[in-house]
């Protein structure tokens, strides 16, 4: 059996033995874990101690790369949030302070942005494309998915501008989904 062989049936020996251990870790040993069968396993000679490591190293690197996906889906929220601020803003012709406690005080974006409520329509129907766009080409969405976000785009921003206090409106501004279970 070739090495790679060997790691892989290793890899779901432990991560089997690891589910098992685990449940009876939970009833009689609160503190067992992924390395402490790992461990036993070296021990008693199923693996090495550099499969073991090696392993261990995986589930790190994993980790770690989950965390990084976290990190930038966050910045990228907090970005895009930022971004419809400031078209917000820029588009109605207001400071963003006086913005937010327009809409603290129960009016809409509709009624803040008055006469250039189109415009403002418009603009972020313009941005969110842009973002649905921006997910197509890094993966995150497939083509199917952004026509449907984009076929009822304009009436959920139209929606959104005209809420008063909800639907995502307030002190967060537009939300983030785009429809029932329509995560972008």
């Amino acid at each position: 059996m070739s090495s790679k062989k060997k790691l892989v049936a290793i890899a779901v020996t432990i991560t089997a033995l690891t589910a098992g251990s685990v449940g009876v870790a939970t009833a009689h040993d609160k503190g067992a874990g992924r390395g402490n069968v790992m461990a036993e396993l070296v021990t008693v000679g199923t693996i090495t101690q550099a499969q073991a490591d090696a392993i261990a190293n995986k589930f790190a690197q994993k980790h770690a790369a989950k965390d990084a996906d976290r990190a930038a889906n966050q910045a990228s929220k907090v970005a895009h949030r930022a971004a419809v601020d400031a078209l917000v803003s820029s588009t109605s012709g207001l400071d963003a302070t006086t913005i937010k406690n327009r809409l603290a005080a129960g009016e809409s974006l509709a009624t803040i942005a008055g006469v250039k409520k189109d415009a403002l329509i418009t603009a972020l129907v313009a941005l969110e494309t842009t973002r649905i766009d921006a997910d197509v080409v890094a993966g995150k969405l497939t083509a199917a998915q952004a026509t449907t976000l984009k076929t009822n785009l304009t009436s959920h921003v139209t929606e959104h501008v005209n809420a008063v206090g909800g639907k995502g409106m307030g002190h967060k501004g537009m939300g983030q989904k785009m429809g029932k279970g329509q995560r972008r």
